[in-house]
């Protein structure tokens, strides 16, 4: 489009501009046109808005506009949400509805509903869940005893292979032995009895 509108020419010689512009498929517009340059204002609360983020990435335009007026900067939310959308921000808080099941998975019941948990080692959990990292995800695996909310062992990892969860498994069997019921919470999302 660029190059299109340089060939417009102001000569004397040259067809009349708006015959130029016909010819080119240039907007007249477009020729008078001069783009402005960014605000030294909206570049400094930009940059405000980036500091903020990166060391609170789960504030989202609320609680950033309320801190930045709480630093003495006047602004509204619906700016805020502007910058950090030309910026390519967003809060990495859990958005709505991110645990409602889909409606064609099946509910299965909870069997430890009628169950009375009454000593440790009865009943053991696991689950599995990510932390959002600066470059990526970390991935944590639990296993806990039901009755005691006791972590009897944990692993950390970067991918999302199942060795990390048979090594935790590993270590609280031999560190616990067997709990006679096995929880899990992360299948279907509702758990299942083992």
């Amino acid at each position: 489009m660029s190059e299109r509108r340089a060939m417009v020419t102001h000569d004397a010689d040259a067809p009349s501009m708006r015959h130029q512009c016909e010819l080119l498929h240039v907007s007249r517009s477009s020729l008078y046109y001069e783009a402005v340059g960014p605000d030294p204002d909206e570049l400094e609360i930009m940059r405000k808005i980036d500091e903020l983020h990166l060391r609170h990435p789960f504030l989202g335009s609320r609680m950033l506009t309320e801190t930045l007026k709480r630093g003495g900067v006047a602004i509204n939310r619906k700016r805020i949400q502007r910058l950090m959308r030309m910026m390519g921000l967003e809060s990495c808080a859990p958005k709505p509805n991110t645990s409602k099941a889909a409606p064609e998975h099946p509910v299965y019941p909870y069997l430890l509903r009628n169950l009375r948990i009454s000593r440790p080692n009865q009943v053991w959990a696991a689950d599995i869940t990510y932390i959002p990292m600066a470059y990526g995800f970390a991935y944590l695996m639990a296993i806990i005893d039901w009755y005691s909310r006791l972590v009897l062992a944990w692993r950390l990892s970067n991918t999302m292979e199942s060795a990390f969860c048979v090594e935790g498994l590993e270590d609280a069997l031999q560190r616990f032995g067997v709990a006679p019921i096995w929880w899990t919470l992360w299948l279907c999302g509702a758990g299942e009895v083992v």
